[in-house]
């Protein structure tokens, strides 16, 4: 069920942003940046390893950012609920690795060097599942970088709602009229917003919280998390 689930939610999400439509151009601006901030704070060398959390099996120009602009390939091992066909017959040179939905992945303790999550965090189900996945990445890797929509983006990222997203009910209402209404379940997505996000930091990490994607202050696209494990700490951090 879960790879279903995940399968219809990429479909759905990629409804609004379909090939070569506006809406897709947007994203693509949106993810590109993601990827620069992502090769800023991380700062991965060309034999370190990359885990991507949370791939897409629906491949577009604009899904799985780190795989369409990465340029060592190799040193990535991608993870998906799916069984990747699609996935794998677009990026061959990339390791994928099937996980499960909320459960722990099937890494070692601090086995990559980078592990980097886009557009998943929303939609683990829960605050408990949100903190959990966060962890488990922390755990995995040593530099973690996570991105996700920016709830106050004056357009909501899975609906093309403006505005409405701002407040609970006035979102749950607009999604009623325009048959949307999977959206308001919180098993399929959480509108994140900077405090949700600053919540969901392991106890005792020294987060990097920040705007990223297309910058608008407050209202920008997305927001980043970014977590260092002290061991992993380099001279000349972000920039």
């Amino acid at each position: 069920m879960a790879n279903i689930a995940s399968r219809r939610t990429d479909e759905q999400y990629y409804q609004v942003a379909p090939p070569r439509s506006f809406g897709e151009r947007v994203a693509i601006m949106a993810r590109d940046r993601i990827y620069d901030d992502m090769i800023r704070y991380c700062r991965p060398g060309p034999d370190e390893t990359i885990l991507d959390a949370g791939v897409s099996d629906v491949v577009t120009d604009a899904a799985n950012m780190l795989e369409r602009k990465y340029p060592h390939p190799s040193r990535i091992t991608a993870a998906g609920l799916g069984e990747g066909d699609a996935f794998s017959a677009a990026y061959p040179q990339v390791n994928y690795r099937r996980i499960e939905a909320n459960r722990p992945m099937p890494f070692a303790d601090k086995a990559f060097d980078v592990a980097v999550s886009n557009a998943v965090l929303e939609h683990v189900g829960s605050g408990q599942n949100q903190q959990a996945f966060v962890a488990e990445l922390a755990r995995v890797a040593k530099r973690v970088f996570i991105s996700v929509p920016n709830r106050y983006f004056p357009v909501e990222h899975h609906t093309l709602i403006p505005l409405l997203h701002f407040w609970r009910p006035s979102f749950a209402l607009a999604c009623r009229w325009l048959g949307k209404t999977e959206w308001t379940d919180e098993q399929n997505l959480i509108l994140m917003s900077w405090r949700r996000l600053a919540a969901l930091v392991p106890v005792g990490a020294n987060p990097i919280i920040g705007h990223t994607g297309i910058r608008l202050g407050a209202f920008s696209s997305n927001l980043l998390l970014y977590l260092e494990s002290p061991a992993a700490s380099r001279p000349g951090g972000p920039g």
